[in-house]
């Protein structure tokens, strides 16, 4: 990557391409005031390179012939009091491809170039605006799926999984000084070093497997959660799920065996986006295209956050459907909610044995549904309350981390303690954590980082 330092001036359009109201595009680097007095036209002929930091401007962009492009706004931004940490630019024009296209070569040939994925944000980590951790943050907010993943990306990008490393650096230097003293002054003070740093490492693998057991569960906060229509055919599945999602997307009919498939579909609740799954109605059947479809269904089960148990409240069930639905609810009891359909007369939650009577036809209960399904989600929710979010690189640190941490206690453990041996892994241990986290540059690891990014950001 040329010029990345900021000797060049970058620019990208931030806003998604496309007919719309409004585009923003953003430039940033040295020189870049001068660049922009080129290319506009401000009342009282004003320059941008004389106006105050912070200060929004009205005018006319022009082409190198000077004819109009589009009126625009154009905030100014001294450095170092910017996102980059370099002069910036940003421009709001109407968001038309022409325009901002025509906007964009001019920039460019008056010296600018097209910046690359998420190149504003690597220079904001060269000039330590951010940190790694808190730059992967603005992606996830970016592209967050539920309004808790919104919390919690932005608490991150203020600092919370930061400090958190920060705090483990701290303490891992704490256990190098020990290790460095034990060596150093063990034979002249009686101090118990070895047990102590022991204790050191224990509690910070025990903090790390603490971060480690809430990845599986904030995957959910990132994706949404999946609940699974499960039951016999006929039991009014695709009913519930249609009348759940708002509109008719499943096929209903009083044929029995209508789905035979997986169908998905997307809905957002109380800021979080659900994904219902109707499936094939279980039962024996020597329909090879069906049984596959019940296969589905069993795998559906397995990956539901949670699972709504139907049954067919208008007839009683045979001696084997009752026996896969036993199945069903011995597996994944902690996810189900039983679920007794084409119940016309009674229509209650029953809190004995957490389940709930309505009808799909007659359209009663179903609130009641929703707000039990609220309720489980609820639940799920509260193994998510922690400050920051673990994605699969940080998960990948930390268990390295806790490997490395793993092998120091076994050198621990033996007969003579080889402490300068001790101390050489320790230190080990906290480069890799500081190139991790950002505070010592690595090249490469920002390139993987930043590949994820878009152009504008």
């Amino acid at each position: 990557m040329n010029n990345l330092y900021g000797h060049s001036i970058i620019v990208a359009q931030s806003t998604p391409q496309g007919p719309g109201a409004l585009a923003l595009i953003r430039l940033t680097g040295s020189g870049v005031f001068d660049l922009i007095d080129k290319c506009i036209e401000l009342p009282f002929k004003k320059k941008i390179s004389e106006q105050g930091s912070h200060s929004v401007h009205y005018g006319t962009f022009v082409t190198v012939h000077r004819e109009p492009i589009d009126h625009a706004l154009f905030i100014k931004m001294d450095a170092p009091r910017t996102f980059t940490g370099y002069d910036t630019i940003e421009i709001t024009c109407h968001n038309n491809i022409f325009i901002t296209n025509a906007i964009l070569e001019t920039i460019i040939f008056y010296g600018g170039r097209l910046a690359e994925p998420g190149e504003f944000t690597r220079l904001a980590v060269l000039n330590k605006k951010l940190d790694l951790i808190q730059a992967e943050a603005i992606d996830e907010l970016i592209h967050a799926a539920s309004l808790a993943h919104v919390k919690s990306a932005l608490k991150q990008l203020g600092g919370s999984f930061s400090a958190w490393i920060g705090v483990i650096e701290e303490r891992l230097l704490t256990l190098l000084s020990l290790t460095n003293a034990s060596f150093e002054f063990i034979e002249e003070e009686n101090i118990d070093f070895i047990n102590l740093i022991r204790t050191h490492l224990d509690d910070l693998v025990h903090d790390i497997e603490t971060v480690e057991k809430k990845f599986d569960a904030q995957t959910q906060l990132k994706e949404g959660f999946r609940i699974a229509l499960i039951g016999a055919v006929n039991a009014g599945k695709s009913s519930l799920f249609n009348i759940i999602l708002g509109k008719n997307r499943a096929i209903v009919h009083h044929i029995p065996g209508t789905t035979r498939d997986v169908i998905e579909a997307i809905i957002a609740k109380n800021g979080y986006f659900w994904t219902l799954i109707d499936t094939a109605g279980i039962r024996s059947t020597n329909d090879l295209i069906e049984q596959e479809g019940i296969n589905r269904s069993f795998e559906q089960a397995a990956l539901a956050d949670v699972i709504l148990l139907v049954y067919d409240s208008s007839r009683t069930m045979s001696f084997q459907e009752q026996s896969l639905y036993n199945t069903f609810y011995e597996t994944y009891n902690a996810k189900i909610i039983k679920v007794y359909n084409k119940d016309d007369h009674t229509m209650c939650l029953s809190e004995k044995d957490d389940s709930i009577h309505c009808s799909a036809l007659l359209n009663k209960g179903i609130d009641t549904l929703v707000g039990f399904i609220e309720k489980k989600i609820s639940a799920l929710c509260q193994n998510h309350d922690v400050p920051f979010l673990v994605n699969k690189r940080h998960l990948i640190l930390l268990q390295t981390m806790k490997n490395s941490l793993a092998n120091v206690i076994l050198l621990c453990k033996e007969e003579k303690v080889a402490y300068e041996l001790v101390s050489c892994q320790l230190h080990d241990i906290l480069v890799q954590l500081s190139e991790n986290s950002g505070k010592t540059v690595n090249h490469k690891m920002m390139d993987r980082v930043f590949a994820t990014f878009c152009v504008g950001k």
